[in-house]
């Protein structure tokens, strides 16, 4: 680190901000997590998929309900979670579907909230990281996801900071729910999971 800011200061005329100084202290921790991902064999440079224990891990919450429900805040829901159907069309009171129908669902979700986190996340993941960022974005919405204070942490390499941020999502509407606190906490310690 030492010879590289000596470099940097040698091509800049001699001195550096403490700015950039950081700027190059962060590059370099990024490069090195690239390292160690790749000496690891943790998948960097493709997309990566839920495993089966992410999956389990979703549908241990979301329960299958083959006819639409209010999910306590005002959300119609169906099948594992589903709130919009894969033709855009959001759940209604009164829809239904047949286990198949809610399976194709479920698929159509996870494509979507994997891609949710393989767009927002820069860093290098585990699949125990990454299967619980799919859980937590699946039920927080993508936008709630993608703009989060867990999201900013993690791409700014602070892991702990991350996983500490996962509890903070335990509320319904204003109320804090015993459900989504048992959620968050099997996510953190899935996160957190070697």
């Amino acid at each position: 680190m030492k010879a590289i800011i000596e470099y940097l200061r040698k091509i800049s005329g001699g001195k550096l901000t403490q700015k950039q100084v950081d700027a190059t202290d962060k590059l370099i921790n990024v490069a090195t997590a690239y390292d160690v991902a790749d000496m690891l064999g943790i998948a960097i440079d493709s997309e990566m998929t839920i495993s089966s224990e992410g999956i389990q891990l979703i549908t241990s919450f979301e329960d299958l309900r083959l006819k639409a429900y209010d999910d306590s805040v005002g959300v119609w829901t169906i099948g594992y979670g589903t709130t919009i159907y894969p033709n855009g069309v959001a759940v209604k009171k009164g829809d239904s579907c047949t286990l198949e129908q809610a399976k194709s669902f479920f698929q159509h979700d996870l494509r979507r909230f994997q891609t949710a986190v393989n767009d927002s996340v820069s860093v290098p993941l585990s699949q125990n990281q990454f299967d619980a960022l799919v859980s937590l974005a699946y039920n927080i919405g993508t936008n709630a996801f993608k703009t989060s204070t867990l999201v900013k942490y993690l791409n700014a390499l602070d892991y702990k900071a991350a996983a500490d941020e996962f509890p903070k999502w335990n509320r319904g509407g204003s109320k804090v729910l015993k459900g989504l606190v048992r959620r968050r906490e099997a996510e953190r310690a899935l996160f957190l999971k070697k």
